[in-house]
């Protein structure tokens, strides 16, 4: 959910909810009203920053 994955990222849920909008971050699966992240997903983000920051 948007709340987990702000907590795990130290950001607020505004932030997660304008990623989506913009297109950032890890991609989500609308399921009713909640925005799902699948921790595969998650992690693939999290491997493009490291791969990005090290380049960086």
């Amino acid at each position: 959910m948007t709340e987990e994955l702000a907590a795990r990222f130290r950001t607020a849920d505004s932030t997660i909810r304008y990623w989506r909008m913009i297109g950032y971050g890890p991609r989500g699966v609308k399921v009713g009203r909640r925005v799902l992240y699948s921790l595969a997903e998650v992690e693939k983000f999290e491997a493009e920053l490291a791969a990005s920051s090290e380049t960086a």
